[in-house]
C-alpha cells in the first residue's frame, strides 16, 4: 500500500511508502491520503498525526512524474491531484507534526504546508524544481510563504533544481522548527505528538484553528490565483519532458 497508517496509542503515524520512486505521489496514492486523513478525521482516538516518508533518501519529490491528469481547455481551471492530499484539504484540524528524512521538493509542500510543524534530520534538503523543467511554482510558493521570509521563498522557487536548503538553513529560515541527527526526525516528532495528545482534545484542536485562521484569508487570495498563474506561465508537456531528461530524469541525493 503506498501510504501506510498505524496507531500508536493516541497518535497516528502516515508514512509515505514508496520508496523505490522517492515517495513521489502517483494517482493511487493521492487517493490514499485523501481517505487516509477523513479515517484519522473519524476516529476520536487519534489525537495527533505523524506525517513522514518511507527510507533516508526522501520524505517526497512530489507527483510522480509519469502521472497523467487530462486538463480542462480553459486558463482558468486547473485539475491538480495535489489539491486534495493535505490535512486541512480534508477538514483534518488534528495537529500534524511531519518528520522529513532526505529531500523534500515540489509537490511535498503541499503536504508539508499544511502541517502544524516540521522535524528534519540533519541530511534533510528542500528545493523546489518547477522553474528549471518550465512549470510555475505557484501552490508550492504559497505554501512556502507562509513558513518562510519572502526572500527566502522566491531564492528557493527562483533558482529551481540548482540549489537545495539544508535543514539547518530551513532551520534558520523558519521553515524547520527542529533539526535532530541522523535517523532522529521521526522519533523527535513522535514525541512532540505524544505530548500534544495528552492535552484536552478540544483545547488543541481549537488552537490549531486558531493559528489557521490567521493565515487563511491571504492564503484564500493567493490560491485563488494559482490555477490561471500555472495554466498561463508553464511550459507545454513535451518540453518540460525534454527539460526533465536533460537534467537526468530524476531528482538525485547529492
Amino acid at each position: 500500500m503506498s501510504v501506510r497508517l498505524e496507531r500508536r496509542g493516541a497518535v497516528a503515524v502516515v508514512t509515505l511508502d514508496r520508496p523505490h520512486r522517492l515517495n513521489a505521489i502517483d494517482l493511487a496514492m493521492a487517493e490514499r491520503l485523501t481517505a487516509v486523513w477523513r479515517e484519522i478525521r473519524a476516529d476520536a482516538a487519534i489525537r495527533a498525526v505523524v506525517l513522514t516518508g518511507a527510507g533516508d533518501r526522501a520524505f517526497s519529490t512530489g507527483i510522480d512524474r509519469t502521472a497523467r491528469v487530462p486538463q480542462p481547455p480553459s486558463p482558468y481551471s486547473l485539475d491538480d491531484p495535489l489539491l486534495a492530499i493535505g490535512p486541512k484539504a480534508n477538514d483534518l484540524w488534528k495537529p500534524v507534526v511531519a518528520a522529513v528524512a532526505g529531500m523534500a521538493c515540489g509537490g511535498a509542500f503541499y503536504l508539508l504546508g499544511e502541517a502544524e510543524f516540521i522535524v528534519a534530520d540533519e541530511h534533510a534538503t528542500f528545493f523546489d524544481p518547477h522553474t528549471s523543467y518550465g512549470m510555475v511554482s505557484a501552490y508550492e510558493s504559497i505554501a512556502m510563504a507562509q513558513r518562510m521570509p519572502f526572500g527566502e521563498v522566491a531564492r528557493m522557487a527562483l533558482m529551481g533544481t540548482a540549489e537545495r536548503i539544508s535543514a539547518q538553513r530551513a532551520h534558520q529560515t523558519g521553515l524547520v522548527s527542529e533539526v535532530t541527527p541522523a535517523g532522529g526526525a521521526l522519533p523527535a516528532a513522535l514525541d512532540a505528538a505524544r505530548v500534544i495528545s495528552g492535552h484536552p482534545t478540544e483545547a488543541v484542536q481549537g488552537t490549531v484553528r486558531a493559528i489557521w485562521a490567521a493565515r487563511e484569508a491571504a492564503r484564500a487570495q493567493a490560491m485563488a490565483q494559482a490555477p490561471a498563474l500555472i495554466a498561463l506561465g508553464s511550459a507545454p508537456p513535451q518540453r518540460q519532458a525534454e527539460l526533465f531528461t536533460a537534467r537526468g530524469g530524476e531528482f538525485r541525493v547529492r
